[in-house]
């Protein structure tokens, strides 16, 4: 059993923190089940919150910054390097010059999903249970964990690549969000775009399953389904669950508004 979980089978000899053994993984993911649900909870049942406001500022600027250099550095190398082609997306060959690039470009991304984990502890430090729901849960969580297979098992960047790169860009603009509403209350009450941040995920998830479709449909691309179809299913997942949210946070609750004044 232990062998198993040892074994890797992405043929990169280049295996960087959190990848290949799944023990460190599944060590913090358990972690964060753990404080994400009730032991969390009990842990701050009796106690004041915790004023973050400060440690919250600074995350969502490193957030926004270690984005946009992510953004920026993956927009030169699909762009300027020419290393993809884009209507086949595959893994670059050990022995091509940019395969670095790659390597560090897809575990920049991979390491940012752990880094996504501290929104939770920071809530329940705050005591804002009721933003820690299955949605916020469910997502973190299986981002990281098919993050981890896709690296150990499928290895550095390939045919997520675009789909990961698009979602660095929605999280420029959730983490912006996130950093202009910290700054104070009247800051926030002026930020009048928070269900488009929504829109907007729903509009990555929506070209995620198209482009995961698409490379299906190539005769002559041989991308694994293996790693297509959990990636389409992933991007279905998030959306149904998203959509459900926008529609009972902003659609609903604006009915029964009109239902009240026409009573």
């Amino acid at each position: 059993m232990i062998e198993i979980l040892n074994m890797t089978s992405s043929g990169d000899p280049v295996q960087l923190p959190l990848m290949g053994s799944p023990w460190s993984t599944l060590i913090i993911l358990s972690a964060y089940l753990l404080i994400a649900l009730k032991p969390g909870r009990k842990f701050m049942e009796n106690r004041e919150p915790f004023d973050l406001r400060g440690v919250i500022k600074v995350y969502n600027l490193v957030q926004i910054l270690y984005n946009s250099l992510m953004l920026a550095c993956g927009l030169y190398f699909l762009i300027f390097l020419k290393a993809y082609d884009l209507s086949c997306v595959h893994r670059l060959p050990l022995d091509h010059e940019h395969k670095n690039w790659e390597r560090v470009l897809a575990y920049a991304y991979y390491f940012n999903k752990y880094m996504d984990l501290a929104e939770t502890i920071f809530f329940l430090l705050r005591k804002k249970f009721r933003q820690i729901t299955f949605l916020h849960v469910f997502h973190h969580f299986n981002l990281a964990l098919f993050g981890y297979f896709y690296m150990t098992f499928s290895g550095y960047g390939g045919v997520m690549f675009p789909v990961c790169l698009l979602n660095v860009a929605v999280h420029i603009i959730m983490y912006t969000y996130y950093y202009l509403s910290s700054v104070s209350t009247k800051v926030q009450a002026s930020l009048w775009w928070k269900k488009y941040i929504t829109i907007v995920q729903l509009v990555q998830f929506l070209l995620g399953f198209i482009y995961f479709s698409n490379t299906l449909r190539r005769p002559n691309c041989d991308v694994s389904q293996t790693v297509i179809y959990p990636g389409m299913l992933l991007q279905i997942s998030f959306f149904v669950l998203f959509g459900n949210f926008y529609v009972r946070a902003y659609i609903l609750p604006g009915r029964k508004q009109s239902r009240r004044k026409m009573l």
